[in-house]
């Protein structure tokens, strides 16, 4: 199949240096409310590349769940294969693909776990089917077949009726603390604004416009 004609022109009036905050965090922020007001589908939602100490990259779509000037966090199984990769090679790379709004968010940077504590508070307030999910899922292993995944489901229901889920030992976050953080804006004639936030020193943010 040639894709080669399938194209549009973008049309917003795209940014200027001037029209971004100093801090990336707090323009992260800004774009993320307009993300939000603009009802797109799943504005929290991120590629994210991880890549094994081989240098293999995977990539997958994970949920955004909170983000700071300290980074942004992520929760995950620590024995799928994202999991396996970051304990093999903490960098990893971001993507937010904003495209009814013309935009997208490249983050690059290292993961860390989060603190037990941390990943309890927000494991209790997901709804009890994701706790239960996360429960029994060997996250990336083989799966026999979709009756043996929903067994193993309808048997936690029953094991845990009446009771707390607990939070499994190889559940938790993970905090992407970034190094560089650009932000994209699809413009006419494929001319689109790119400005670059790399981190010098430990909280210091210098931007930089990048050709298209």
């Amino acid at each position: 199949m040639d894709l080669g004609d399938l194209r549009r022109e973008y049309i917003t009036k795209g940014i200027a240096r001037n029209d971004l905050d100093s801090c990336p965090f707090k323009q992260f922020e800004l774009w993320f409310a307009q993300a939000q007001q603009s009802e797109i589908n799943d504005p929290s939602a991120f590629s994210l590349a991880t890549a094994n100490a081989a240098g293999q990259p995977t990539l997958r779509t994970v949920l955004l769940k909170l983000f700071n000037e300290s980074g942004f966090v992520f929760f995950t199984n620590y024995n799928s294969k994202k999991g396996q990769q970051l304990d093999e090679n903490s960098q990893v790379a971001m993507l937010f693909p904003w495209l009814p709004l013309e935009r997208q968010i490249k983050i690059t940077g290292t993961a860390e776990k989060i603190s037990v504590e941390q990943s309890a508070k927000y494991f209790a307030s997901r709804p009890r089917g994701s706790q239960l999910g996360a429960w029994i899922s060997e996250q990336s292993d083989p799966l026999q077949s979709r009756k043996v995944l929903e067994d193993k489901f309808a048997q936690a229901l029953q094991d845990l009726s009446g009771k707390d889920v607990p939070m499994p030992k190889s559940w938790g976050g993970y905090k992407v603390v970034p190094t560089s953080i650009e932000f994209w804006q699809g413009r006419e004639n494929r001319l689109h604004d790119r400005f670059r936030y790399d981190l010098s020193g430990a909280s210091d943010w210098g931007i930089t416009r990048l050709e298209p």
